[in-house]
C-alpha cells in the first residue's frame, strides 16, 4: 500500500504532463496553420494586424512550455523514481519538452512576443526588397533579428562555439566541431568534381531547357505525379508561393506550396517533388503520436534527407524518367517531342554553378549551404555585421562557386530563412544530403530491385521502407538514435561523396 501512495506522485504528474503537451501541441498546429495562411493566401494589407494577433498565440504556447507548472512536471518524470513509469513515448516526448524547457526558461515571454512580431513583418519587408532588389529597406529587420539571436545563444549557453546553441535547435547535439569534418570533405570533394566536370569535353543539352512551358501543364504534370510518389492528396493539398515550404498542421492535413517559372520548368518539378518528400514524412508518422511533441519529424536534417532523397536520389534518375519522361513529353510535345531519354536525364542533372540556391545542381547545392554556414557562423559570433553581407555574399559566392550576383536580389536576399530568424537552419540541407546518400546505401541494400521498382512506377515498396524506418517514429529518437537504427552507423560523409563520384562521373563521362 505504501509503494502505491509513492508512486501516485508519479502518475498523477504523468497525467498532467500529457494534458499539456496536448494543449501545446494543439496551439502549434493552430500557429502552423496561420503561418501557411500569411504566406500563401493572405492579403497583403492585412498581414502586419494578423501578425500580433498570430504572435499571441504562439507567446502562450510558448509560456506554457517553460511554465512553472511544466518546470515541475518535468522535474518529477526526469527524475530515476519515474523511470519504471513512462514507456518508450513518454521518456521521449519528457526528453524534447526538457531540453526546450532548459533551452528557453531564462528567456522572458515578452521578447518571444516581441521576436514573433518581429518576424512576422520582417517577412513581409524581405519580400518586398527581394522584389525590389532593396537590401536597405530589409536590413533594420534584419538586424534586430541578428541582435536578438545573439542574445538568445548566450541565453541557452554553449560550450565551444556561439553558432553550436543554434545548431542545437534543428539538429540536437550537432556543434561546429562536429560539423566543420563532414563538410570539410564534402566540400573537398565537391570543389575537385566540379572542376574536373568544368573540363570534361561532354557536355549536356541544357538548351532544352531554354524556352517557354506552359504553367498550366506544369500545374497539371505536378499534380499527376504527387500521388503516385506517395503524397496523399486526401490529407494534404499543393499551393503556389514566393518561396516553397511544406506546412504540417496534423498528419492528415500536411501542406506543401511551389512556385511556377514559365521559363524554368525544372524549378516546378523538382520544388514539389522536394516538398512532397517533407510531406510524406509528416503523412506517415505514427498516429499514437498526434497531439504530441513527437508529431513532428526528427530533426530538421532528418527532414531534409526525405525531401533530398526524393527529389534526387529518386526523382533525378534515369529510371524515374523512364517511367515518367512519356508523361512529360504529351504534356509539351513542341519542347520535348524530338528530345530523348538520355539527352534529358543527362539535362536535368547538368552541372552549372549559378546564383540561386533552390534552382543549384545537385553538386553545387552543397555549396551553396556552405557560403550561408560560414556567415551565420561569423555573423553570430559578432566577427561581421548584418549591413556587410552584401559584400560578404558576393566575395563568398565567387571562392565557392566562381560566380559573383549582379545584384543582391539573386544574392543575399534569395532566402526567406533569415526574416523568420532561421539561422542555424541552413546546415540541415546539406546534412539532408549526408543522411540521404547513407539511407540511399542501406534501402539499396534491402531492395535489391530498388531502382527497377522506380522504373515500374511502383513506389509503394520504397515508402514502406521508409515508413518503417523512418517516418513512422516522428521524433521519438534523437537524430543519431534513428540513422543508426535505420542504416547501422552513424552519420558518414563517404557516402555521398561516393554517390556523387559515381552519378556524374556517368552523367559527364568522365
Amino acid at each position: 500500500m505504501e509503494q502505491k501512495v509513492m508512486n501516485q506522485p508519479i502518475i498523477s504528474a504523468l497525467e498532467k504532463f500529457t494534458e499539456l503537451d496536448e494543449k501545446i501541441s494543439h496551439f502549434n498546429s493552430i500557429s502552423g496553420l496561420l503561418s501557411w495562411d500569411q504566406k500563401v493566401i493572405a492579403p497583403k494589407k492585412g498581414r502586419p494586424i494578423f501578425a500580433k494577433a498570430s504572435s499571441t498565440l504562439r507567446t502562450e504556447a510558448f509560456k506554457l512550455s517553460v511554465s512553472e507548472g511544466m518546470g515541475e512536471l518535468l522535474s518529477t518524470l526526469s527524475s530515476p523514481e519515474a523511470e519504471a513509469y513512462l514507456d518508450e513515448a513518454a521518456k521521449a516526448k519528457v526528453r524534447e519538452r526538457l531540453n526546450f524547457y532548459n533551452r528557453s526558461k531564462s528567456i522572458p515571454a515578452e521578447m518571444i512576443k516581441e521576436f514573433s512580431v518581429l518576424t512576422s513583418q520582417a517577412n513581409d519587408a524581405w519580400e518586398e526588397a527581394r522584389e525590389n532588389n532593396d537590401f536597405q529597406h530589409y536590413l533594420p529587420y534584419l538586424e534586430r533579428i541578428v541582435d536578438f539571436k545573439r542574445k538568445s545563444v548566450e541565453i541557452y549557453g554553449y560550450e565551444n562555439h556561439p553558432y553550436d546553441a543554434l545548431l542545437d535547435e534543428y539538429e540536437p547535439g550537432l556543434t561546429v566541431e562536429k560539423l566543420d569534418p563532414l563538410f570539410d570533405k564534402l566540400r573537398k570533394s565537391s570543389t575537385n568534381l566540379l572542376k574536373r566536370i568544368q573540363n570534361a569535353t561532354y557536355e549536356p543539352r541544357v538548351d532544352i531547357f531554354e524556352q517557354a512551358f506552359s504553367v498550366a501543364k506544369q500545374k497539371e504534370f505536378n499534380r499527376y505525379i504527387l500521388p503516385l510518389i506517395g503524397f496523399d492528396m486526401n490529407a494534404g493539398r499543393l499551393d503556389e508561393t514566393v518561396h516553397p515550404f511544406a506546412q504540417t498542421v496534423n498528419t492528415g492535413d500536411v501542406r506543401i506550396t511551389t512556385r511556377y517559372l514559365e521559363n524554368n520548368v525544372r524549378s516546378a518539378i523538382f520544388g514539389t517533388i522536394h516538398e512532397a518528400g517533407h510531406g510524406i514524412y509528416e503523412q506517415n508518422i505514427d498516429q499514437q503520436f498526434e497531439d504530441s511533441v513527437l508529431q513532428e519529424g526528427a530533426s530538421f536534417g532528418i527532414h531534409e534527407s526525405q525531401s533530398r532523397f526524393l527529389e534526387n536520389m529518386v526523382g533525378r534518375s534515369e529510371e524515374f524518367w523512364k517511367h515518367f519522361y512519356p508523361k512529360l513529353q504529351e504534356h509539351y510535345p513542341e519542347q520535348l517531342g524530338n528530345v530523348g531519354l538520355d539527352e534529358f536525364y543527362r539535362a536535368v542533372n547538368s552541372v552549372q554553378p549559378s546564383f540561386i540556391r533552390v534552382e543549384a545542381d545537385e553538386l553545387t547545392y552543397n555549396l551553396h549551404i556552405m557560403v550561408r554556414y560560414e556567415i551565420e557562423k561569423a555573423l553570430i559570433a559578432g566577427e561581421i555585421e548584418a549591413k556587410d553581407l552584401p559584400a560578404i555574399w558576393n566575395s563568398k559566392m565567387n571562392e565557392y562557386l566562381g560566380v559573383t550576383p549582379s545584384n543582391d536580389s539573386e544574392g543575399v536576399l534569395q532566402d526567406i530563412h533569415w526574416s523568420f530568424g532561421g539561422f542555424g537552419y541552413f546546415p540541415s540541407y546539406s546534412l539532408g544530403n549526408l543522411y540521404a546518400a547513407q539511407i540511399l546505401n542501406k534501402i539499396k541494400a534491402d531492395i535489391p530491385e530498388f531502382y527497377g521498382s522506380i522504373e515500374k512506377g511502383d513506389f509503394a515498396v520504397i515508402q514502406k521502407w521508409l515508413k518503417e524506418n523512418i517516418h513512422q517514429y516522428g521524433m521519438l529518437y534523437t537524430p543519431n538514435e534513428l540513422i543508426v537504427k535505420a542504416t547501422g552507423e552513424e552519420l558518414n560523409a563517404d557516402y555521398l561523396v561516393e554517390y556523387l563520384e559515381e552519378k556524374y562521373s556517368k552523367v559527364y563521362k568522365l
